[in-house]
């Protein structure tokens, strides 16, 4: 057997599905987490023109894009979106691309690794500038890394 064989046929663990975005949002039980996330949908949604979907059981995501690596391993993910987990706020697909670091200067309290962006809370940060990561991000993902 190929090491990794498996691998790289495996499927991505965070598939799209139909539940509900606004059940999950009204479930959250921190309060400013569930504050939070509802003002994220409202500007994710304006800032990519986007309707949300549900990946998986805890990630709200607008768009999608095709990604494939060297290893042969592909699949699809959101272009960006968002998780209200309970030590912070984790944004998806808002790091990358050359509008990201001098906005990222303006943007307020926040923690990156590992690929996300972390709030403790929305009132951390300048939501003009948030709205701009998220349109610069989408465009980001969706034209450069975009494969098919």
């Amino acid at each position: 057997m190929v090491p990794n064989a498996t691998r790289n046929t495996s499927e991505n663990k965070t598939q799209p599905s139909s539940a509900s975005v606004e059940a999950f949002l009204a479930a959250v039980e921190h309060p400013v987490r569930r504050r939070d996330g509802l003002r994220l949908l409202a500007l994710m949604a304006e800032a990519t023109g986007q309707e949300p979907q549900m990946w998986g059981p805890t990630i709200v995501g607008f768009g999608r894009y095709h990604y494939k690596y060297g290893t042969g391993r592909e699949g699809d993910a959101p272009a960006v979106g968002f998780s209200p987990r309970k030590a912070s706020l984790s944004l998806y697909g808002l790091g990358g691309g050359p509008a990201s670091g001098p906005l990222l200067a303006r943007l307020g309290k926040h923690r990156i690794g590992a690929g996300c962006l972390y709030l403790n809370k929305l009132d951390d940060v300048d939501e003009a500038v948030l709205a701009e990561l998220i349109r610069a991000g989408y465009r980001h993902v969706t034209t450069v890394l975009h494969h098919g």
